[in-house]
């Protein structure tokens, strides 16, 4: 699914625009497009119609005229005279300035029984097939388009009579006609607008098409409806679209003979093609002048919402400062207001709820260090009190001082661990120094803490090799006493073997200190708080900084304290330290005093 979350509003706006103005100009067009053609269609149907009606009465009238020009040849008395000699010869002679005068494209004579005596034709001469259907047509008075030898006539047939024509003496005939050529059919297509054409068979005879159309229009004869059935079919003819109609005259030929009429859809589509580029530039003007609209009112309605969202924002990441948009419609100036309240109601909650916090933390810090820091003081006052008297032992001094040095000492490591908490990492001071050394340090410690008592420490370097790393040598040993002793706490809660081992892991990058310890483990209940401060469970004695201390040592040298695995009879802590941490000075020489081992133990 289309995800809109890094889409702007302005841009959302605009865009839904844009669709919705395309989409109604698309549809709009598509619309005015059908209808359009649909009344175009039944528009040049009508007038295909009605071209084909005036295309008829046109061709009726040329007939007319050449019928009454025939009657008037007919009363000639040279031509009645001329067939009175009934000498072929003789009548063909004279027929030629009969034709000349009648100016016809066919001229010819009869006899009374129908025979041809002589015919003339404009162009290529007469043929023996045009002298039969001549012969053919004086028997059928109703035929009067002829066709032969490609060219097609329509023609008139008069009797000659010696005498009126009731009582008279029937001469002959005489036969005139004009060619329906391409002149011709132009004359009555220029009248009636369309163009024509007369088809026998598959054979053209004329028409005012080009040559090729006429080509292509008579191999789509075969899907062009017969007009007997009165309708209209539409072709394509060089890719120009046609309305076409046809009639059959072969009732008025000798032949079969169809006449077809054409009209093309060229003004129409101009027509539509204006109309559409018109709607589409009225889409276009309705787009432009809408995403100007949608534009400025966006940003009126965009912008107090983005100023609301940077305030929001700023908040989120601790600034308060931003000022909330006081403009903008009325929800946004709703909404701005919400927030501010918002805003202002959780800074006051914040500033209660971290006073509360700062208070539950001294309380929790005082409760956890009061016990320990009583019981250093307590011994210094005793022992202090000791001191006062006159009847001690200088030995007896020498050891109250002693003691009183351990509880000061003790005080003052717990100050110095409530203190490193809140140091950075320019508080440490690092150097080059042997891990293995400081380990060794740590456990040397380790031994005069009475929570190490009955516990085996054992330490293990597994591999031979420089143990050095750049350390702030003081707080990492502390980090490392602090697990020991957690470890020994730990291990003196089992009735079993009371065993702990530091496991020191080197590699060209990072050094690894396990520490393991065979402790009851860690409880569940405390498993998420662990490096927290002032977290501990079922120890009598204790802060509760020591893992948060060594983990805030480990952090500074680019590692970590983590819990590795906790079963009883097995604890794994792990602490690891980069060796070159940035920061470090790696031109520092090696520690001279660094040494491979082994590994050791001690009690």
């Amino acid at each position: 699914m289309l995800s809109f979350r890094r889409v702007r509003t302005r841009v959302l706006l605009i865009a839904g625009l844009i669709a919705v103005v395309m989409t109604v100009t698309g549809g709009s067009l598509l619309i005015v497009r059908s209808r359009v053609r649909r009344n175009v269609e039944r528009d040049l149907s009508a007038d295909l119609t009605q071209s084909l009606i005036t295309f008829q009465n046109l061709q009726r009238q040329r007939r007319e005229a050449l019928i009454h020009e025939n009657a008037l040849l007919a009363d000639l008395p040279i031509l009645k005279a001329l067939m009175t000699t009934s000498d072929r010869r003789t009548i063909a002679d004279g027929a030629v300035g009969l034709w000349r005068v009648a100016g016809s494209d066919l001229f010819g004579l009869a006899e009374s029984h129908g025979r041809v005596l002589t015919v003339y034709t404009q162009g290529a001469p007469p043929s023996h097939d045009l002298n039969q259907k001549l012969e053919q047509i004086v028997g059928q008075p109703t035929k009067h388009y002829l066709a032969s030898d490609g060219r097609l006539f329509d023609v008139s047939v008069r009797p000659l009579y010696f005498g009126d024509e009731i009582h008279g003496t029937l001469l002959g005939y005489v036969i005139s006609g004009y060619r329906i050529d391409t002149d011709v059919i132009g004359l009555i297509s220029r009248a009636s607008g369309d163009d024509a054409a007369f088809f026998t068979g598959g054979t053209i005879l004329a028409g005012t098409l080009s040559p090729n159309h006429l080509q292509e229009l008579a191999r789509q004869r075969s899907s062009v409806v017969s007009a007997a059935g009165g309708q209209i079919s539409e072709v394509s003819l060089g890719g120009q679209k046609y309305l076409v109609t046809e009639t059959d005259l072969s009732g008025e030929s000798l032949s079969e003979l169809h006449l077809v009429v054409l009209k093309s859809f060229d003004q129409a589509d101009r027509a539509t093609r204006e109309i559409n580029q018109l709607v589409l530039l009225l889409g276009i003007g309705a787009l432009g002048f809408g995403s100007l609209l949608m534009i400025i009112l966006s940003r009126i309605v965009t912008q107090p919402l983005e100023a609301l969202a940077r305030g929001v924002h700023a908040f989120g990441m601790g600034d308060p400062s931003h000022v909330p948009p006081t403009s903008g419609p009325r929800e946004v100036q709703e909404l701005s207001g919400a927030f501010a309240r918002m805003r202002d109601e959780i800074q006051v909650t914040n500033r209660a709820l971290l006073d509360a916090e700062r208070l539950a933390t001294i309380g929790s810090m005082a409760s956890s260090v009061s016990h320990d820091l009583r019981h250093y003081l307590a011994a210094v006052y005793a022992n202090a009190e000791f001191l006062s008297s006159s009847h001690l032992a200088s030995d007896e001094r020498s050891e109250l001082l002693a003691d009183i040095q351990v509880a000061v000492d003790g005080a003052t490591e717990l100050l110095d661990s409530l203190l490193i908490l809140s140091k950075t990492g320019t508080a440490f001071h690092r150097e080059h120094g042997s891990v293995l050394k400081i380990a060794e340090k740590a456990i040397s410690l380790l031994r005069s803490h009475p929570e190490a008592e009955g516990v085996t420490v054992h330490l293990n370097c597994d591999v031979e090799s420089d143990a050095s790393a750049f350390v702030d040598v003081k707080q990492m040993q502390r980090a490392i006493y602090n697990l020991l002793l957690n470890a020994c706490q730990s291990a003196h809660c089992t009735d079993g073997a009371r065993d702990v081992v530091l496991s020191i892991n080197v590699n060209d990058d990072a050094i690894k200190l396990r520490v393991t310890d065979s402790g009851p483990g860690v409880a569940d209940q405390i498993r998420g708080s662990l490096f927290q401060p002032f977290v501990s469970n079922g120890k009598q004695s204790g802060t509760g900084l020591g893992l948060t201390l060594a983990n805030a040592v480990a952090k500074e040298h680019g590692g970590a304290v983590t819990l590795v695995s906790s079963r009883p009879g097995e604890t794994i802590f792990e602490l690891s330290l980069q060796r070159n941490f940035p920061g470090n000075n790696p031109k520092v020489a090696p520690d001279t005093y660094a040494r491979r081992a082994k590994g050791g133990t001690i009690q």
